[in-house]
């Protein structure tokens, strides 16, 4: 099997986007390739909002350039290639390409060292979570999905909270 150019990754901080979101979420029966993303939910996010161990977690700048730094770090060491990274208040975006790994292990590798370093540097308490559980990965068959998905990341976002680095700056 041929492997993937490489892969979009995204997560959400914790609480930031929960089920029944009318920008759009997924549950357990919603987020296999194919299926449809849940419907909006006012009543579905307020049951989920209930559930919260904490308050939703949102990004300080000082976090998003840890969180950038950390990641950008960890792909070196690993010789994975960066294509695009978006650090936001509230999620984070990654095109990255990965050697023999798949983008749910890339995914919760960067997740957990990320929230290292931001528990060493004092930003985040042992008791906070700071991502959700899990978040989307999607493989990027084709060389030409990558330009398209780096523009998707770097320039179709807002750019209000946005700590990002383009291929040329890692």
């Amino acid at each position: 099997m041929p492997e993937p150019a490489a892969y979009f990754i995204s997560w959400s901080c914790y609480g930031q986007r929960l089920p029944g979101d009318p920008r759009g979420s997924v549950n357990d029966a919603h987020s296999k390739f194919g299926t449809e993303p849940l419907r909006p939910s006012p009543a579905y996010v307020a049951f989920a909002q209930g559930k919260l161990k904490h308050g939703p977690v949102s990004l300080s700048t000082t976090a998003r350039v840890s969180v950038a730094t950390t990641i950008t770090e960890h792909c070196r060491i690993r010789n994975w290639a960066i294509h695009a990274l978006n650090v936001r208040t509230t999620h984070v975006h990654i095109v990255v390409t990965c050697n023999k790994v798949t983008p749910e292990v890339a995914m919760v590798q960067l997740k957990s060292w990320a929230t290292r370093r931001l528990r060493e540097a004092g930003m985040f308490g042992g008791e906070v979570k700071a991502w959700t559980e899990h978040g989307s990965t999607r493989y990027l068959w084709r060389k030409t999905d990558v330009p398209r998905t780096v523009r998707y990341v770097l320039d179709a976002q807002d750019d209000g909270d946005r700590y990002q680095r383009a291929p040329w700056e890692l």
